[in-house]
Formats: structure tokens, sequence, C-alpha cells
């Protein structure tokens, strides 16, 4: 399942990497013995068509396409968990399985991101298309979704689940795809916009369930204006605080 690498490279956000290694990739792509013959067309398919466009071009479709609204986002237990406190704990219990296998991640990589669980799976060896069936589900989503917009990263996110020996019935999927409105246009960005709202939690010394919590930014003791001047702090009512 070392092919898993690939899908992870060419489904991060695009950089010149991609074009300098190009050769690399297709030799991959086409030596590897694991990859189901329709699999291999698709993938070369994609590398032909995307590494024949201008690189800029290709980083603003990625943008346009991943980045903006929730429907496709490539951090999988967004489709799962949403925003809800579950998340958390999937999060942790993934990055344990992650530390097992000797992978560390950047301080600012979350460990449900598409590319960085290939990543993984890449490593799992004979149980690396267990992994990939654990996902399956969110990637018959995603795959759904990427058809609908047209999209030819469809086509790599389905070779993920033929990778898997997935048996998901796609086309109630499509059916149900085919009636969701859109979250990527700009009325309803703007939506999201206007019913985001910044809370300040009390109890929470620490800011940690704070939307600003004041963790990350604390006065230096040159800034700090406290040992000279009062600062009353009110608690907000009941009805005040569900306003918010």
């Amino acid at each position: 399942m070392l092919i898993c690498r690939v899908f992870s490279r060419l489904l991060d956000y695009p950089t010149g990497q991609l074009h300098e290694y190009a050769d690399e990739l297709r030799s991959l792509v086409t030596t590897e013995a694991a990859v189901p013959e329709p699999v291999r067309q698709n993938v070369l398919s994609f590398l032909d068509g995307r590494l024949s466009q201008d690189l800029l071009d290709w980083q603003s479709d990625y943008d346009g396409l991943f980045e903006r609204g929730r429907s496709v986002s490539l951090h999988l237990f967004e489709h799962v968990h949403g925003e809800s406190r579950d998340r958390g704990q999937a999060m942790v219990d993934l990055l344990a399985q992650y530390r097992q296998a000797g992978l560390e991640l950047a301080a600012n990589e979350l460990p449900d991101y598409l590319p960085l669980y290939l990543e993984f799976v890449a490593t799992q060896g004979d149980q690396a298309k267990a992994w990939l069936q654990d996902v399956a589900h969110v990637l018959a989503l995603l795959t759904a979704r990427l058809q609908e917009r047209d999209s030819d990263y469809a086509l790599l996110v389905d070779g993920l689940l033929q990778l898997a020996g997935s048996q998901v019935d796609l086309a109630p999927l499509r059916e149900e795809v085919a009636q969701e409105a859109r979250d990527d246009t700009p009325e309803a960005l703007d939506k999201i916009w206007e019913e985001e709202m910044v809370s300040f939690a009390t109890g929470d010394p620490m800011g940690q369930n704070s939307s600003c919590g004041t963790a990350r930014y604390r006065p230096t003791p040159e800034q700090r204006q406290d040992d000279v001047m009062a600062v009353q702090w009110v608690e907000p009512s009941l009805a005040e605080a569900n306003r918010r």
C-alpha cells in the first residue's frame, strides 16, 4: 500500500514538486502491483490533466474546491462528528495510533486530514486495507460530492475506495447529494459568517474552551497594567449570556 503515499501527495495542496517529480509519480503508479488497472488508468489520467495545467490555476482550483465550505472537506471527522465534542476525542485516539506507528505531527496539522491519514495507512502493511475500509463511508460521500461537482479529484477518492475493496453503493449517495444545497457559494459563505458568533466562556481561566482564549496571548510584565489599575470583572446575567 505504498501507493497511498502517491494518493496522499496528489490530494494535498499542489506545489511545484509535483511537476518536478512527475516521472517518478507516474512510474510508481505504473509499477505498483496492488493497484487495479482501472484505478491505475484513472490516476494517470488525473496526473496528465493536472500536470499539463499551470500550477497557479491548479492551486486556485484546489482552494476553490476544498477550502470553501465543508461538504468536500478533506478532514475526515468533519463528515462524522461535525463540530461536536466527539471529534476531539476521535482526534486524540487517532493521534495515538500515529505515534504508535512512529509518526509525529507538525504543530499545525490535524490527524484527520486525509493526505496525512494516507501517509499513516502506507505504513500499516497488511492492515492498510482495513484502515481504508474504516473510512470507506466518508470516501464514498466525498466521491459522490466530487462527482456532482464534475471534479477530477473524484478519480482519486474513488480509487481509494477501490483499493479498500469497498462495497459501498454510490447510487443512493449520488441521489442524496444531488438534492444538497451547495455550501461554497458566496451567499452560503456569507450566511456562515453571519451565524458564527464569538463566545466568551466563563469559569475557564485558561481560555481553553473560549473562542478568544487567553492562553495563547498573555501580556508581558512590561505590558501588564493591572498592578496599578484596578480592574473589576462583572459576571453577565444568564439572560445576557443566552443572547450571546
